[in-house]
């Protein structure tokens, strides 16, 4: 059984911290882990190594597969979902990393790492193995290009459930940071490329920032134009008496009998007057 471990000692040291952001409960999280990864380690010392360390460290008895870590049950992995764990170790790890950070959403990967890491060398010792994580990460991932991670990465990240195809749910950065995070963890055999990744994917989400700010500066400032086109017109309207002249002719041509003809004044005074008020508001453009 190929050892798969899908996230990384150094992956966090990338990621900014977020200034008044909740303190992850450290033991919590081990409780969490231990419910996929220490099955029976009463009764087994080796049982982290096994689950969740190294297939050299052998496989756990079979007839104790299902034994419950027992604990604060709303921290576990239920049985139900135990069910569906990988088998690999590698990727039971990283499946209970998951499952856990979902629990515990005010812990990230590095508090995974930091915590239960050094447990699960501890474990491995216990059952006769050597087996330090850095190493073994190191030695027995595949290391994929930088091409194929950023591809796996972007798709991840700009899934709906995540931060979307315009970042659109990614406008905070601790959002960001989270949904990296989860991304980062999948993505296995990525750890040397996290953070060229992980500057390209900010550009990308400040490059569209910048292009949607522009586009509402080019609106906005559309209706600046058209706004002061129409009141240039309507001031040279004004001077010119062009405006005032316009409502008495459509006045005439509209509305009196007679069309405002030489033999009939009087229309000419009302439309006159029926048109005085494009005097009040030219005044007001003064």
């Amino acid at each position: 059984m190929r050892f798969n471990i899908l996230f990384f000692a150094g992956f966090m040291l990338f990621v900014p911290a977020v200034s008044g952001a909740a303190t992850c409960s450290r033991a919590n999280l081990t409780r969490c882990l231990d419910s996929a990864c220490a099955l029976n380690i009463g009764s087994n010392p080796a049982a982290r190594c096994q689950y969740c360390g190294t297939s050299a460290a052998g496989v756990p008895d079979s007839t104790m597969r299902n034994v419950s870590v027992g604990g604060i049950t709303r921290y576990n992995i239920s049985a139900r979902e135990l069910r569906n764990a990988p088998t690999d170790a590698g990727a039971r790890y990283a499946w209970a990393t998951r499952k856990c950070l979902a629990i515990l959403p005010d812990c990230t990967a590095d508090d995974v790492t930091e915590t239960y890491d050094t447990l699960i060398e501890q474990s491995c010792r216990a059952a006769g193995v050597n087996a330090q994580m850095e190493s073994i990460r190191k030695n027995m991932v595949q290391t994929k290009s930088a091409t194929v991670c950023q591809s796996t990465i972007n798709a991840c990240m700009t899934n709906d459930n995540k931060c979307g195809a315009n970042y659109v749910n990614c406008g905070v950065d601790s959002d960001f940071d989270k949904f990296f995070s989860t991304c980062g963890i999948d993505a296995l055999g990525c750890d040397e490329h996290l953070s060229t990744v992980r500057k390209k994917l900010i550009d990308d989400r400040e490059q569209i920032k910048k292009r949607a700010a522009d586009a509402l500066s080019g609106i906005v400032k559309s209706y600046q134009d058209t706004r002061n086109s129409k009141l240039k017109s309507t001031r040279t309207g004004c001077d010119s008496g062009t405006l005032r002249d316009n409502c008495i002719k459509t006045v005439c041509s509209r509305n009196m009998a007679n069309k405002c003809d030489a033999e009939h004044p009087d229309e000419t005074a009302m439309a006159t007057q029926l048109c005085k008020f494009y005097d009040t508001a030219c005044a007001t453009l003064k």
